[in-house]
Formats: structure tokens, C-alpha cells, sequence
């Protein structure tokens, strides 16, 4: 079963580091609009770490 964007976004805000970056990349058939909200609940000082995430490396 899929978790509604409420749920998962309540998951992301309460996992750590790894975590949301596991959630983020992982996350499918969301909006940009919805990847942007996931966003503000980032550490903006480890977005270092979520891009390379997303790009593979």
C-alpha cells in the first residue's frame, strides 16, 4: 500500500539524515511542488549530500 504524501512527508520530518535522503530518492509519483515542500524539512547544510544522492554518485 502507498502512503499518502502526508504520511510520508510526517516520515521524512522525523528521519534522520540518512533517512530522508533514502525517502527522497526513493520517493515516487510526487510533484515538483511536493519534492519542494520535502525540501524545507532538509538540512540546507548537507545539501551537498542529497545531491549526490539524487545524481547517483
Amino acid at each position: 500500500m502507498q502512503k499518502s504524501f502526508e504520511e510520508l512527508k510526517s516520515d521524512f520530518i522525523d528521519a534522520s539524515l540518512d533517512e530522508k535522503i533514502k525517502i527522497y530518492t526513493t520517493a515516487e509519483n510526487l510533484t515538483v511542488e511536493q519534492f519542494k515542500e520535502l525540501l524545507c524539512y532538509y538540512p540546507i547544510k548537507h545539501l551537498d549530500k542529497l545531491e549526490k544522492a539524487v545524481n547517483g554518485n
